[in-house]
C-alpha cells in the first residue's frame, strides 16, 4: 500500500511540474499574436479596385448622367454614369496606383458609414476635414481648400450686402455640412434672420432658393460656381475678404477623402498622389468640372 501511495504521489507531482513548464504556457502566446494579425485592416485595394462613395447628384463634385460623355465612369447598379471634380480626382489617383475605379451611388449620411462598414473604400465627395468626422473616419488629403459664401438672387436687396451682419431674412443649406451646423447659427442674432430646416442635398437647396422658399443659402465657393451655370440668376457673396466674414477653422474649408480608420495602406497611397499636387492645380481641375457640369446641375 505504501509503494501503491508513493507512485501516485510522485505522478502527481509529475503532472504538476509540467502543468507549472515554460514551453505550454507559449502556447497561447502564439495564439494571441495569430489573432492580431487577423486584425489588421485590409486596404479594400488588394483586388485592384479602388470603390469610391459618392452622391452623384452634388454639382460640380459630382453628378449623374445618362452617357459616357467627357470621360463619365459608370455607376455601379445603374445605367447611369458619373463624373465631375470628384470623379476626375478618383480617376487620377486610380492611374497613379494601378486601380481600376469603382464608383457607387449613395445618400449623403450614408457616406460615412459605408466606409466604416467596408462597403466602399473610400469616400470623395466633398466632405470637409472635420474633427467629428475625423473620429469615425481617417482622411487622406486634402485634395481641394472651399472657401464659405453665400448665394442669393440677383435681384434681391441682399445682392448688395457687405459681410454677414447684413444677411436677413430666410435662409437654409445642405444637412449634414458644417455650412449649416457651424455657418449659419452665427447669423443667428441678425436681425429678421430665420434659419429653415436643412435641404436634404445640395440641388434641394439651390431649388429652395430658386423657388423663392429662403431668400439666401450657405455653400463653399465650388459648389456656388457650379450654382451659376445652372441658375445665371443667383449671385454669389463672398465676404472671405473682410472682417465680417464666417469664423471657419482649416478643417471647415479642407476638403478631405475619408477612408476606414486604421487603413493606412489606403491613406498613404492616397496621399502620396495629392502631396504632388498644389491648390493651383485643384483649382484648375474644379474648372474643368464646372465647364461641363449639366446645366441642370
Amino acid at each position: 500500500m505504501k509503494k501503491i501511495l508513493a507512485l501516485t504521489l510522485a505522478l502527481v507531482l509529475s503532472l504538476g511540474l509540467c502543468a507549472c513548464g515554460g514551453a505550454p504556457a507559449e502556447e497561447p502566446a502564439e495564439e494571441n499574436t495569430g489573432d492580431a494579425a487577423q486584425t489588421e485592416i485590409a486596404s479594400g485595394v488588394e483586388d485592384g479596385v479602388l470603390t469610391v462613395a459618392m452622391e452623384c447628384n452634388y454639382a460640380p463634385y459630382n453628378w449623374s448622367q445618362p452617357d459616357a460623355s467627357n470621360d463619365a465612369v459608370p455607376i455601379k447598379d445603374s445605367n447611369e454614369y458619373a463624373n465631375g471634380y470628384d470623379v476626375m480626382m478618383a480617376k487620377k489617383l486610380c492611374e497613379a496606383n494601378g486601380w481600376e475605379l469603382e464608383i457607387v451611388r449613395l445618400d449623403w449620411d450614408s457616406l460615412v458609414p459605408a466606409v466604416q462598414a467596408g462597403t466602399v473604400d473610400c469616400v470623395i465627395a466633398g466632405q470637409s476635414m472635420t474633427a467629428e468626422r475625423a473620429e469615425m473616419v481617417d482622411f487622406a488629403g486634402p485634395y481641394l481648400y472651399a472657401s464659405i459664401v453665400c448665394v442669393t438672387k440677383a435681384d434681391s436687396e441682399l445682392a448688395n450686402a457687405k459681410g454677414i451682419s447684413e444677411l436677413t431674412g430666410t435662409c437654409t443649406s445642405q444637412i449634414g455640412t458644417i455650412w449649416y451646423d457651424t455657418c449659419l447659427p452665427q447669423l443667428k442674432d441678425n436681425e429678421g434672420i430665420q434659419i429653415q430646416t436643412a435641404a436634404e442635398s445640395a440641388p434641394a437647396m439651390l431649388m429652395a432658393l430658386e423657388t423663392g422658399t429662403v431668400d439666401f443659402i450657405c455653400t463653399d465657393m465650388p459648389t456656388a460656381q457650379g450654382a451659376l451655370v445652372a441658375y445665371p440668376d443667383m449671385v454669389i457673396l463672398d465676404f472671405s475678404d473682410t472682417e465680417d466674414t464666417f469664423a471657419v477653422s482649416d478643417e471647415d474649408i479642407n476638403i478631405g477623402i475619408s477612408v476606414m480608420k486604421g487603413n493606412t495602406v489606403l491613406k498613404d497611397a492616397l496621399d502620396a498622389v495629392l502631396s504632388t499636387m498644389t491648390a493651383d492645380d485643384f483649382n484648375a481641375l474644379m474648372e474643368q468640372a464646372t465647364a461641363i457640369q449639366p446645366i441642370e446641375g
